[in-house]
C-alpha cells in the first residue's frame, strides 16, 4: 500500500541528502556513515510506493565513492528517476561515472553568472569550473533535462536575468529561479530580501515574451517556454505562491532522520533503528506513522512562522 499522509496527499519523491558537508559556503545555505544504510532505506522506501529520488547535499560529489551509491540505487527495482542536485564544482570530474551509474537527471546550482558576484554569494572563485561541469554533464544526451537552479539574492537585478536567459536560450537548459527561504545558515533571512519569482518573470519578459507551459502534478515550478527559442524558464515560488496542497515529497537526512517538509519542526529518527537491528516491517511502521502526520502547509508567510533548527544544507535541498 502506497504511502497516504492524512490530507489524502500520496507520498512518492523522496531527496536523500548523502552528506552535510560541502565546498561551497552559499549565503542562503550553510554558515556520516558509510552507504549501506542509504541504500536499504530508500530500497524501503521504493517498496512503499517512492518512484522518484532525488540524491542532494551539502553537496554530494564530496562524498567518497559516490558513484557507486548511484549504480546500486539506480538498480532498485521499481525506481523511476533518479536526479541529483549538485553545485557543479566536481561534476566535470564525475560526469562520465555518473552516466554510467545511471543518473538520468541533473540539476545544478549557479546563483550567478557573473565572477565577480558568484565569489560574493558562493566565497568560492569557482565559476569557470562549474561552467565546465555543466558542460560536461550536458554532453550526455541521456542525461535530460539539465537544469540550472538560481537563487536571486538581494542585488539581483535585470543584467543577471538577461545572463541566465541567454543561457537557456543557446542551449537546452531549464533555468530555474527559487526564491530565497528562511533556511539560510547565517539566520539572516528577512521578508525583504525575497526576490518574488513574479518579479523576476516581469524582468525577463520585459525582453523576452514567455509561453506557460502545463504544470506537471506535484511539480514545484512554473514553467514557460521562450516563444521564439530553445529552452525554457521556471519559478519555483515556496514564499510567495506555495504548493503545498499537491506536496508529494519527504526528505532523508545525511544523518538519517526522516522529514515531512522542508520546515518541519520535527523529524524521525531512522538510523537509531536500523543500528538496532529494526525489521523492514518495524521500519515501515515508523514511516507510515511519520507521513502520515505530514504536515499541511509551512506557513513561511504566516505569523508565528518559526524556521526549523536545520539550515539547508543540514538537511538536504
Amino acid at each position: 500500500m502506497a504511502l497516504e499522509d492524512a490530507h489524502g496527499r500520496l507520498l512518492g519523491d523522496l531527496r536523500v541528502s548523502v552528506t552535510d558537508r560541502c565546498n561551497f559556503r552559499c549565503q542562503y545555505c550553510m554558515p556520516a556513515e558509510g552507504m549501506p544504510w542509504i541504500e536499504r532505506l530508500v530500497r524501503l522506501f521504493v517498496a512503499l510506493g517512492v518512484r522518484d529520488v532525488r540524491l542532494t547535499g551539502g553537496e554530494p560529489l564530496v562524498r567518497r565513492e559516490f558513484p557507486a551509491l548511484v549504480g546500486r540505487l539506480a538498480a532498485i527495482d521499481g525506481l523511476r528517476d533518479l536526479s541529483l542536485t549538485t553545485n557543479g564544482y566536481l561534476l566535470a570530474r564525475d560526469a562520465e561515472a555518473l552516466v554510467a551509474a545511471g543518473i538520468q537527471r541533473v540539476n545544478v546550482s549557479i546563483d550567478s553568472l557573473a565572477r565577480g558576484r558568484f565569489f560574493e554569494i558562493t566565497r568560492r572563485d569557482a565559476l569557470a569550473q562549474v561552467l565546465a561541469g555543466l558542460e560536461a554533464i550536458a554532453a550526455f544526451p541521456q542525461v535530460r533535462p539539465v537544469k540550472v537552479n538560481a537563487v536571486p539574492m538581494p542585488g539581483f537585478g535585470a543584467e543577471e536575468v538577461a545572463r541566465f536567459c541567454e543561457l537557456a536560450r543557446s542551449r537546452s537548459f531549464q533555468v530555474r529561479f527559487i526564491e530565497f527561504m528562511p533556511l539560510d545558515g547565517d539566520r539572516s533571512w528577512r521578508p525583504a530580501d525575497v526576490l518574488s519569482g513574479t518579479a523576476v518573470r516581469a524582468l525577463v519578459e520585459a525582453e523576452h515574451p514567455l509561453r506557460e507551459l502545463p504544470r506537471e502534478p506535484h511539480s514545484t515550478a512554473r514553467v514557460y517556454a521562450f516563444a521564439d527559442g530553445e529552452g525554457e524558464i521556471g519559478f519555483v515560488n515556496p514564499v510567495t505562491e506555495p504548493f503545498c496542497a499537491d506536496c508529494n515529497r519527504i526528505r532523508l537526512t545525511a544523518d538519517g532522520k526522516l522529514r515531512t517538509c522542508l520546515f518541519s519542526q520535527h523529524e524521525t529518527d531512522l538510523r537509531g533503528p536500523l543500528r538496532e537491528g529494526a525489521t523492514d516491517e518495524e521500519l515501515e511502521r515508523v514511516v507510515r506513522e511519520a507521513v502520515w502526520r505530514k504536515e499541511l502547509k509551512h506557513r513561511i508567510s504566516e505569523p508565528g512562522f518559526r524556521p526549523p533548527a536545520r539550515t539547508m544544507s543540514a538537511i538536504g535541498g
